[in-house]
């Protein structure tokens, strides 16, 4: 039961948002999971992991596309960057996001509750210098502890 929590709380990381505003970095593009430069935690990392943005602020419209074991799951989503509470309905279910710019960072909180649960996850997003990467540090509270994760993404 714990490992199946754990990984439905990666998942739901993999999948929390990532917005931005006009005089904020832009983060359109296909971004592709660098695993080997990635921390997982306690759960093993995906097979595959993609995002495709496209952003015009304050929207930001996002396909992921992730396997685990074997199983590739597509999911689309749109976020609203306006720093408001917003209901986001994706794979895992609905979770409540808000996404707010600290500086270059954007950090992104998303409160879901998986099987009675309820799993917050916050997220800084990093986009490199050079416009080429793009790291999140990632943390999870749960029932059954804390969890951080670290995800890097190269531009395609």
């Amino acid at each position: 039961m714990n490992r199946r929590l754990w990984t439905l709380a990666l998942a739901a990381a993999l999948t929390a948002p990532a917005a931005f505003s006009a005089d904020k970095p832009n983060l359109t593009g296909t971004w592709v999971l660098n695993i080997k430069k990635s921390e997982f935690g306690p759960s093993p990392g995906p097979d595959k992991f993609e995002r495709k943005i496209v952003h015009h602020d304050p929207e930001l419209k996002m396909t992921t596309v992730q396997s685990f074991q074997s199983q590739e799951r597509t999911n689309d989503v749109v976020y609203v960057t306006d720093g408001a509470e917003h209901t986001v309905k994706s794979g895992q279910g609905e979770a409540q996001i808000t996404a707010t710019w600290k500086g270059k960072n954007l950090e992104v909180k998303s409160v879901r509750n998986v099987q009675g649960n309820e799993i917050v996850a916050v997220e800084t997003w990093t986009l490199g210098e050079d416009g080429k990467t793009l790291s999140t540090v990632s943390h999870i509270k749960a029932p059954m502890g804390e969890l951080d994760l670290k995800f890097f993404f190269e531009k395609q």
